[in-house]
């Protein structure tokens, strides 16, 4: 056997597993005399993940708001309309090139209008002069002033003509201004049951159209009733698209049933940003395809964007046969598709790591003279990582230079993205360095993507730099990045910083957004607060924003958490009784749920809609059904699990060798073990330390003691670093063949890496000293326990007391019970009478 786990090493001699008698008068002994001091607690709590007292969040928090401070949101300040509050519209500025920060604007002197003449064309001589004067007052003072001068001048802006000053503002390009005054006058004239003209809406629509103010667009229509109000359909389509923008799809449905109502008659863009609503909606392809037939039906040809919007709705929902109908249905009909539509196509595949389905589709681009682009690649890059072929997305990057299409920041970041989830957060972090000495700017995507990552591993420091980097490039943060704070601090449990980082990105200009509110859900599940998380719930429907499939993984995830199968299934049955088609992540989230809560059945109901083609089995959903299986400990389970990942053509990742080979190593299944650890290798894997400790357990299982500590030491002359795991299952392994000698030496090595024992430790040496009637050394062991802060537990006391009833001394087993409580005063009285009648019950048996 050790000839085939290292074939170019001698095979090691057989040891006798019969303990060496110890030299007379030769105790062993676990005391400061015969080994090393332990190490400090602190040193040991280390190795763990730092609590939510040591975290340094702070630090971290007030490094991403002092870069957030330095170019901070425009917000607009609403007033109050009866007993409504609304809440500050930030105006971004995330589509703005060059555009300067406020502070910078501030600081600026702007130029008086009678500045403006003939070096101006002209622009402004439609102008009256009471225009012009306000127009000047307005310049003069900042943003945040505005809407106090505002209305210090109430009843002079009453009279002036409103479009000319709007228009006035906007040629200057003070956009933001003109939206300050128009938010003004909105609200003003609601007060007054005023009502605004068609034209001035129509200008100001197409301003925050162009400007990208998709929020504060669907923020001033809460408040202006369209219904009083007979705008062009172009005005109304940029309002169906705000709406689409930030997630109002009942809003955007209504508003679009409205404009057909009078009479409108919908463009070929209006019927895309439908699409586009249902299909960011989810549940909605029997509207999609009715919206299909009114289109046909009113002589609408379809083109590069309603194709590629039909099959991205697709891939959201996961309909991989309709996107593939719908493709040949429309080149049947003579339709010849273009990169957009292909890019479309390509990542349905993508985003079900449909690897080979992507690569045809590319070639059938290449056969059409279909050229691909920066898109084309970066799907194809998609679809590679999410087959678990990371190296061969990378290699991409390679492939686009060849073919003269540059790697943008949507490549570099998808590979990033990559390998941070696959846990290779050096290798991402290297990537990044390669990212910008070729050239390429890390754009906001990918710092919210290294910071997830690094959040996940509590690398703080290396956080910091990166929002220190995020300044020196320009990078502001976004509503993402501080979503991904607010997921890191829900995955570590802390709620006290979920709560003040959801303060902080909200006084930051930042309103939650649909994600927002999905982040918030999990997070709060994360920290066990349901409270919160149904709260969140009903804040997000307040708001406006409709329930999709990632609010129901939010709750899924918090569910899977505790394994809680019952509620989850609830969750299920509701998320498809609304009409939500479930997504990989769905039944991924089940399958925890189930393995969790022990419930075999669950997974294995999952696992044959899998195996009969109902649920298509992506690398992420086998994976996960793999690691579920594991869970359950179910051996079957697995290995048809794995099989039908090697039929499907995806690549195992570490993980999955890992729990192939410890679920083998437990069965004593060695050749098998021996064979994934082959397998590891075979794919251009390194064993890593999961793989050293599941083979150390295999040998300590098979009571080859000797084996299990030469791969201690392999491992350590690989440069690796054994973990408590690893020095207990080699102290386990000597235990077990009465070497105790021998697991002394290993316990000594362990503290003197620095390494504290815990129970377990102790306990594998409590049973090892009963098994062998060394009852004055486990006197001492429990001594040595409570004296460096590790009290015995129950499962300690039953494993000495069962010793002295084995070896029939029962009188010696009484008096031990009886005077436990001498040395641990914590023992309570209720596991002194159980073990009291442990004992009784052996005399009498």
């Amino acid at each position: 056997m050790e000839g085939s786990l290292y074939p170019n090493r001698p095979i090691l001699p057989v040891q006798s597993t019969k303990p060496t008698p110890l030299p007379p008068n030769q105790r062993l002994k676990l005391n400061p005399t015969t080994i090393s001091p332990l190490p400090p607690l602190k040193q040991q709590q280390q190795q763990h993940p730092p609590s939510s007292t040591s975290f340094p969040l702070d630090s971290l928090l007030q490094q991403l708001l002092h870069v957030s401070s330095s170019t901070p949101p425009r917000t607009i300040k609403f007033s109050r309309i009866g007993n409504t509050q609304l809440s500050s519209l930030p105006i971004s500025l995330e589509n703005q090139e060059n555009d300067d920060t406020l502070l910078e604007k501030m600081r600026v002197t702007v130029p008086k209008l009678e500045s403006f003449g003939e070096d101006d064309d002209g622009s402004l001589d439609f102008l009256p002069l009471n225009c012009k004067l306000m127009i000047d007052s307005i310049l003069e003072r900042p943003l945040c002033n505005l809407s106090a001068f505002f209305d210090s001048v109430k009843f002079e802006l009453l009279d002036v003509d409103l479009m000319s000053l709007l228009k006035g503002l906007d040629i200057l390009g003070k956009w933001d201004s003109a939206i300050l005054l128009f938010e003004w006058v909105v609200l003003n004239l609601h007060v007054e049951n005023d009502k605004l003209d068609s034209q001035v809406i129509e200008f100001m629509v197409k301003v925050l159209g162009r400007e990208n103010q998709h929020l504060v667009t669907s923020k001033l229509f809460d408040v202006i009733p369209f219904e009083d109000y007979s705008l062009d359909v172009r005005a109304w389509t940029t309002v169906l698209h705000a709406y689409s923008r930030i997630g109002k799809y009942d809003k955007a449905i209504a508003l679009f049933e409205y404009v057909k109502e009078k009479g409108l008659s919908p463009t070929l863009v209006t019927y895309n940003v439908m699409l586009d609503v249902y299909g960011k909606k989810g549940r909605s392809w029997n509207n999609i395809l009715v919206l299909l037939d009114e289109m046909r039906s009113n002589g609408l040809e379809f083109d590069e964007f309603t194709c590629s919007t039909v099959i991205t709705a697709c891939g959201r929902e996961g309909l991989l046969e309709e996107a593939k109908e719908f493709f040949g249905g429309l080149k049947k009909k003579g339709y010849v598709p273009g990169t957009v539509a292909y890019n479309a196509l390509l990542q349905v595949f993508g985003k079900a790591g449909m690897y080979s389905e992507a690569l045809s589709v590319l070639k059938e681009m290449e056969e059409n003279n279909c050229p691909p682009d920066s898109v084309t690649y970066n799907e194809l890059v998609a679809a590679y990582v999410r087959a678990g072929f990371l190296e061969e997305g990378a290699a991409l990057i390679g492939t686009m230079s060849q073919k003269g299409v540059m790697p943008n920041a949507i490549t570099y970041t998808t590979v990033i993205d990559a390998y941070g989830k696959a846990g290779k957060e050096d290798q991402a972090l290297s990537f990044f360095k390669q990212m910008k000495q070729s050239g390429c700017v890390p754009n906001v995507c990918t710092y919210n993507a290294i910071l997830g990552m690094l959040g996940k591993k509590s690398r703080v420091e290396e956080m910091m730099d990166m929002i220190s980097d995020m300044k020196l490039n320009g990078c502001a943060p976004n509503r993402i990045t501080w979503n991904t704070m607010l997921a890191m601090c829900g995955n570590r449990g802390m709620q006290k910083y979920v709560n003040r980082v959801f303060h902080e990105m909200k006084s930051c200009g930042f309103e939650p957004d649909r994600d927002t509110f999905n982040t918030l859900i999990r997070a709060y599940g994360r920290c066990d607060s349901d409270f919160n998380a149904a709260k969140m719930y009903d804040e997000m429907i307040e708001a406006g924003f409709t329930p999709c499939v990632t609010t129901y993984n939010a709750l899924l995830n918090a569910l899977a958490r505790r394994g809680d199968w019952r509620a989850a299934e609830s969750v299920f049955s509701d998320m498809k009784s609304k009409g939500f088609k479930p997504s990989e992540t769905t039944y991924s989230l089940m399958l925890h749920c189930y393995s969790k809560g022990g419930n075999v059945r669950g997974v294995e109901r999952i696992a044959k809609e899998i195996y009969d083609g109902h649920i298509f089995p992506s690398w992420m959903l086998l994976r996960t059904l793999i690691l579920a299986n594991f869970k359950c400990r179910s051996l079957m389970g697995m290995e048809r699990a794995f099989q039908e990942l090697q039929k499907n053509g995806y690549r195992p990742d570490l993980v999955i060798f890992n729990s192939m080979l410890s679920i083998f190593a437990r069965n004593k299944m060695y050749e098998r073990a021996h064979e994934m650890l082959h397998l590891i290798r075979e794919n251009g894997l390194q064993p890593d330390l999961v793989t050293y400790n599941s083979l150390m357990d295999m040998y300590a299982r098979a009571g080859e003691c000797w084996k299990a500590e030469e791969l201690l030491n392999r491992l350590q002359k690989t440069g690796g670093k054994p973990d408590l795991v690893s020095y207990n299952t080699v102290i386990k392994a000597f235990c077990r063949q009465g070497r105790m000698e021998e697991a002394v030496r290993i316990f000594s090595q362990m503290t003197e890496k620095g390494i504290r024992p815990c129970i377990v430790t102790y306990n594998t040496f409590v049973a090892g000293f009963a098994a062998r009637g060394m009852f004055s050394e486990v006197n001492e062991l429990i001594s040595y326990m409570i004296q460096h802060e590790c009290r015995p537990n129950e499962l300690t006391y039953k494993t000495i007391v069962d010793g002295y009833c084995k070896a029939k001394r029962y009188q010696e087993a009484m008096d031990f019970v009886l005077n436990i409580r001498e040395k641990d005063t914590t023992f309570d009285e209720e596991s002194l009478q159980r073990f009291v009648s442990r004992v009784r019950g052996n005399v009498e048996s």
